[in-house]
């Protein structure tokens, strides 16, 4: 399985960003971009890529553990930026980011300690991915129209394993379909 740990936004939450990437699509050039729909809007934690089946449950049981360890914080999707010249467009995270780098900190461990190959630890940077290009592509406009942008503030009360499956049709614009495989409430809380 292709998985990562996520935290989820609230539904009302992608509306108000639904609303905001609605006017961004509008700029001239959007079509350039590829644009990710409201289902795959999450800001990753960690990504483990390909899992064996027999090492989820371990996976399970340690960020079960992880989400225990860490209360609930406040978040908000907050302004915006670019990753690779345009190769990625995203919307930024404000609120308790040290509560959310400690969580993605403790979900990438969880997986060094499963025995899962995590390559080099980078520095975590909160983002939702809203659009990709394989070009390099300008990207100021659409950074600029996101720099105001401020969304309501939620409380995070969970972490997430979330299954990725990579569209396979070959039908332009297929996105990936996203699913959890495991939900587990932040401080152990229900």
């Amino acid at each position: 399985m292709r998985l990562f740990a996520a935290v989820l936004p609230p539904a009302d939450v992608t509306e108000e960003l639904a609303a905001e990437v609605a006017r961004l699509r509008a700029l001239p050039g959007a079509e350039a971009l590829r644009w990710t729909g409201r289902p795959g809007w999450h800001f990753t934690l960690a990504f483990y890529g390909e899992v064996d089946d027999d090492v989820v449950p371990e996976l399970s049981a340690r960020l079960e553990r992880t989400a225990g360890r860490g209360a609930p914080f406040e978040l908000a999707v907050r302004g915006g930026g670019q990753f690779g010249h345009g190769r990625a467009l995203w919307a930024g995270a404000a609120g308790d980011l040290p509560a959310l780098r400690l969580l993605a900190d403790r979900a990438e461990a969880a997986a060094r300690k499963t025995g899962l190959d995590m390559g080099e630890h980078r520095r975590y940077k909160a983002h939702l991915t809203l659009a990709r290009s394989r070009d390099a592509v300008d990207a100021g406009p659409y950074v600029e129209e996101l720099h105001g942008f401020r969304g309501r503030t939620w409380t995070v009360r969970e972490l997430v394993l979330v299954r990725s499956r990579l569209p396979r049709s070959g039908v332009p614009g297929e996105q990936p379909r996203y699913e959890p495989v495991g939900r587990w409430a932040l401080g152990g809380a229900g």
